[in-house]
């Protein structure tokens, strides 16, 4: 699969509204054919930093990059930012989340 962390640095007069600006961009991703999640957290560290981890099948993430949702979020995201979004992008083995082997609870 693909898995990608990306971090958006979001302006501070926006930081409340993050999510609800989001909120099309993100359900467009979910309902993609191959999106296996799209995860949005916010940085204990930095208030103004929203953390997107998302993954696709193989093969997927292309189709993402290329939707007309993803061309609207590159078009309009930009106002809303602080700085270009930092990004890490693997494919790796594997399809879903694992247990964690050093902290079983239960």
């Amino acid at each position: 699969m693909i898995f990608i962390v990306v971090k958006f640095p979001v302006k501070p007069e926006y930081v409340d509204q993050w999510p609800e600006v989001v909120r099309e961009f993100t359900d467009a991703t979910r309902a993609e054919p191959g999106n296996k999640w799209f995860d949005w957290s916010r940085s204990l560290e930095d208030p103004y930093e929203f953390v997107l981890v998302e993954a696709f099948d193989d093969g997927a993430a292309e189709a993402h990059v290329n939707s007309v949702h993803f061309e609207k979020m590159t078009q309009e995201f930009p106002e809303y930012l602080r700085a270009t979004p930092k990004i890490i992008s693997r494919q790796i083995e594997g399809d879903d989340w694992d247990e964690m082997g050093e902290l079983q609870i239960g």
